[in-house]
């Protein structure tokens, strides 16, 4: 049996899909419906999935998180498939769609008004978005380095704002428009990425267009209406159930 190592954060580890993956750490949040659980079930391969949530490069590299080791250690040049989807932490993608969904009456609460602040500030998200192209690079080039046999596919965030102009309830126009700005230029970078260090993109992004999570068949989630999320629901502004499905068939037919 072929082997599959599958690494990346919150969006490919699927927090909140029932049920969770046995054995996974708790704060991974990673689901046994994920689509890399999907994709070994699809096409008979031995899974090793070490997706966690709040993952950044960092992450995959060198840094360990919580007590699992940096994410690229798991593979050992016997892979035949790879599959990573991260940077959207480093560039407070998601974050800083949560923190515009916070009402403005709470921005004004010492210490999280300053954070939401620094998330909502285009500035700030144009230099994350500057840096983030090199430890994309540096993750396809070592993936390429340790597993050389291995077909390497980049997969890209779904899309989770609607299109310029569709209004997205809970975000304002502006809020949304930074959100939007983002997420081109991180699917932009992730795609230059893999064809920088030769390896594969799956356009999940490109695919989910009319899927929005504020449309009529989301394949994410849309904002918590609570500070909690609710136990055994997909996390928000997160992939859900359809949304994984989704991913799985894009990279079986790239297969």
């Amino acid at each position: 049996m072929k082997r599959y190592v599958a690494l990346g954060s919150s969006m490919a580890a699927g927090p909140g899909i029932q049920p969770r993956a046995e054995g996974a750490p708790r704060w991974s949040g990673r689901s046994a419906r994920n689509y890399a659980h999907l994709i070994a079930e699809r096409e008979g391969l031995e899974l090793t999935d070490v997706t966690f949530s709040g993952a950044r490069t960092a992450h995959l590299l060198t840094d360990r998180q919580r007590s699992a080791p940096p994410q690229l250690t798991t593979l050992d040049g016997s892979e035949a498939l790879v599959t990573v989807t991260i940077g959207g932490n480093d560039v407070g993608y998601v974050p800083l769609l949560m923190a515009a969904a916070v009402p403005r009456a709470a921005r004004r609460l010492p210490l999280l008004g300053g954070r939401i602040a620094e998330l909502l500030d285009a500035g700030a998200r144009d230099r994350a978005l500057a840096e983030v192209f090199d430890s994309l690079c540096a993750v396809g080039a070592e993936l390429r380095r340790r597993a050389p046999h291995a077909r390497i596919f980049f997969v890209d965030y779904l899309t989770m704002l609607p299109p310029e102009g569709v209004a997205a309830p809970s975000l304002s126009q502006a809020d949304a428009d930074l959100g939007r700005h983002v997420a081109a230029a991180l699917e932009r970078l992730t795609a230059e990425a893999a064809a920088a260090t030769g390896c594969e993109i799956v356009g999940a992004a490109a695919a989910s267009r009319d899927h929005h999570a504020w449309s009529d068949q989301p394949w994410t989630t849309t904002p918590a209406k609570y500070v909690v999320p609710l136990p055994g629901r997909p996390a928000p502004l997160h992939p859900n159930a359809a949304g994984m499905r989704a991913v799985a068939e894009l990279v079986s037919a790239q297969l």
